[in-house]
């Protein structure tokens, strides 16, 4: 049995929350693209919260292996501007 549901290469949606502020963006652009290289600007959604207060970036990438994703999960949820990572 496989111990990833998915089969890699795959696209793959990564939302990303954090407060709202100027750098967000590219923070969390820039630790994403150390780990899956350049995403189209096109694949790239910024949704601030109801009240303003918080930030939520969507990329849709394509993954290469579950290795992949597990160290972009662990270096984002490590940066303390990121709040949740879904």
């Amino acid at each position: 049995m496989a111990d990833t549901l998915f089969e890699f290469p795959c696209d793959f949606p990564l939302k990303v929350m954090g407060r709202r502020s100027d750098d967000f963006r590219s923070l969390v652009l820039g630790i994403v693209q150390k780990h899956v290289g350049d995403v189209d600007p096109s694949r790239i959604e910024e949704r601030p919260s109801e009240n303003g207060n918080y930030l939520s970036v969507t990329l849709t990438f394509s993954a290469q292996s579950k290795d992949q994703l597990d160290a972009l999960y662990r270096e984002l949820t490590s940066c303390e501007r990121v709040l949740i990572v879904l």
